[in-house]
C-alpha cells in the first residue's frame, strides 16, 4: 500500500493542479476516474506493443547501441506505443461525451489518462527498483507524461473546435497532431535520457527544464482562451 500511494501521489497531484485552473465548468469526478484507470491499465497494452516492437528492432539492427537503434526504439517503438495507447483511450470514451463542450476539457481529459499511464507505471518501477527511483521520476517521468498530455489535449480540443465549426481537413489535421506532438517530445525525452553521452545527459536536463516551463505557461494560457465546442 505505501509503494501505491508513493507511486500516485505526484500524479493525482498534478492532475489536482490541472482540474483546479478549469475555470469554466468542471469535469465530472467519475468520468475523470474511469480516464485515470483506463489509461492506467493501458500501459499492459503498451508494455505488449513495445516487447514486440522490441523483438522486432533487436532482429533488424544488429547494433544495439547504435543512435539508430536507439531512435527507433523510443520514438518508433516507445513513444509510439505509449502515446498510441493513450490518444485511443481519450478518442474513445471523450469524443462523443455530452461533458465535452469546452475545448479545455480535451486538457483535463487527456492529461488524466496519461497520468493514469505515468501512475500506475510508477508503482510498478518502485515495486521493480526500490523507493529510491521515487523521487527523480516525481520531477521527470511522471511530469513529462502530464506535458505530452497537455499538448495531445490542447491539439485535441483543437480537433473538436474544427469538428464543431464543420472544418473537417482541420479537424483531421488536428487530430494527427494531437499524436504526433507526444510521440516526438516522448521520444525525444526516453532518447536523452537513455544516453550514456555527457553531452545527451546535459540537454535532457536542459529540455526538463524547457518543457516543464513550456507546459506551464502553455496550460494556464490554454485555460484562459478556454471556448464552447
Amino acid at each position: 500500500m505505501f509503494y501505491l500511494i508513493v507511486g500516485m501521489l505526484p500524479a493525482i497531484l498534478l492532475i489536482i493542479y490541472i482540474y483546479k485552473i478549469d475555470s469554466v465548468e468542471k469535469e465530472p469526478f467519475p468520468l475523470l476516474l474511469s480516464l485515470f484507470l483506463l489509461g492506467g491499465f493501458s500501459t499492459i497494452a503498451a508494455s505488449l506493443l513495445e516487447e514486440a516492437g522490441s523483438f522486432i528492432a533487436t532482429g533488424l539492427i544488429r547494433d544495439q547501441r547504435s543512435v539508430l537503434f536507439q531512435c527507433v526504439m523510443n520514438f518508433l517503438i516507445v513513444g509510439v506505443s505509449e502515446e498510441g495507447v493513450k490518444y485511443l483511450v481519450l478518442r474513445k470514451r471523450t469524443w462523443y461525451r455530452p461533458e465535452f463542450n469546452f475545448r479545455f476539457d480535451a486538457v483535463v481529459y487527456s492529461v488524466s489518462v496519461s497520468l493514469g499511464f505515468a501512475a500506475f507505471e510508477n508503482v510498478l518501477y518502485i515495486m521493480n527498483f526500490g523507493l529510491g527511483v521515487a523521487p527523480i521520476r516525481a520531477v521527470t517521468a511522471i511530469p513529462m507524461h502530464c506535458i505530452t498530455g497537455i499538448f495531445m489535449g490542447h491539439y485535441y480540443g483543437q480537433a473538436k473546435y474544427c469538428e464543431f465549426r464543420h472544418e473537417w481537413t482541420k479537424m483531421s489535421i488536428y487530430n494527427i497532431t494531437a499524436y504526433v506532438v507526444p510521440v516526438l517530445l516522448h521520444g525525444f525525452y526516453d532518447f536523452a535520457a537513455g544516453s550514456e553521452s555527457n553531452l545527451l545527459a546535459g540537454i535532457f536536463l536542459a529540455y526538463v527544464v524547457i518543457v516543464d516551463l513550456l507546459a506551464f505557461y502553455s496550460v494556464r494560457k490554454y485555460a484562459r482562451e478556454d471556448a464552447p465546442v
